[in-house]
């Protein structure tokens, strides 16, 4: 029996859209322009007579109609996908990663090079993310992030190392001071960071501490305070995992040291065999387990 099916690149332009949210982040994932995408969604409705969403270009939002066929025609790619991958898995090419900004850049990409020698054939390609990242949605083949708890039945997680926190500052400042707790710091020489605002809060419940008061710079993204702290510009609460190479060459020290803070990093990366993400994953597992806890 012949079937009847919408042209495919229609519908593999909806379920982008649908899925992501945006014509805009579709055209992105499949290399056209937003126009192309538009297109192609109204080829579509044209074809099933009847729309499939609603609302601004900018934020369209699901029909009835479009919320019905999101999660088959999804199911239905997920399931292309995964047996293009099963019959084609290579050793080496591109394998995508998303990882948080400051982590990619203070610990991953310093440990790059490690993993470009031994698999020279795999290009990491990395996405910095500055939030969680659904793997799923986003069809990375591997995530680094926080276990948040909550994993797909298509995911596999594994755990990466935990979160230690702690004050930090450079040698030169650490000179000046003497101070033995959060809140014998002057106000004008608190770092914060705007994506973790709770991290002097959180640091000073796990090491028994008062808080300090409210005050400080605030910076946009974690490598704006840690370079603020390496400048000499005050004392920011920093994961051991971030500032262990800045430690281990002298610029900056951690007087009070680093409690656990109850989170943990780990990888996620898709279910179905990929050899490419066996590579990295074991390779990640071992910079992991190679790196010393701190004293």
């Amino acid at each position: 029996m012949k079937r009847r099916l919408p042209p495919l690149n229609a519908l593999r332009a909806f379920e982008a859209a649908a899925r992501l949210g945006r014509m805009t982040a579709a055209a992105s994932e499949l290399s056209v322009t937003p126009g192309a995408i538009s297109r192609q969604v109204r080829q579509l409705e044209d074809v099933l007579g009847t729309a499939l969403f609603e609302g601004s270009k900018q934020r369209p939002v699901l029909t009835e109609a479009g919320r019905l066929l999101l999660p088959t025609v999804s199911a239905a790619f997920d399931q292309i996908e995964g047996a293009v991958r099963a019959v084609s898995d290579e050793p080496g090419g591109t394998l995508d990663v998303s990882c948080f900004g400051t982590l990619a850049m203070r610990w991953l990409i310093p440990r790059l090079y490690d993993f470009n020698a031994a698999c020279p054939d795999i290009d990491v390609r990395i996405s910095a993310a500055d939030r969680e990242v659904d793997i799923e949605r986003e069809h990375y083949d591997v995530v680094i992030s926080t276990d948040d708890g909550h994993h797909a039945e298509r995911v596999a997680v594994s755990a990466l190392f935990p979160e230690w926190l702690g004050p930090v500052l450079s040698p030169q400042l650490a000179a000046t001071l003497n101070w033995k707790s959060s809140t014998g710091l002057p106000g004008k020489l608190l770092l914060r960071t705007r994506t973790r605002p709770d991290a002097w809060s959180l640091w000073a419940h796990c090491a028994g501490d008062v808080a300090p008061d409210a005050g400080g710079q605030v910076f946009e993204h974690y490598y704006f305070t840690l370079q603020a702290a390496t400048a000499g510009l005050g004392v920011c609460v920093a994961p051991w995992h971030l500032v262990i190479d800045d430690l281990q060459s002298g610029r900056l020290v951690a007087p009070l040291g680093f409690r656990r803070s109850g989170k943990r990093y780990v990888l996620k990366r898709r279910a179905q065999r990929s050899i490419k993400a066996d590579r990295f994953c074991t390779w990640l597992a071992r910079q992991a387990a190679g790196m010393p806890d701190p004293a």
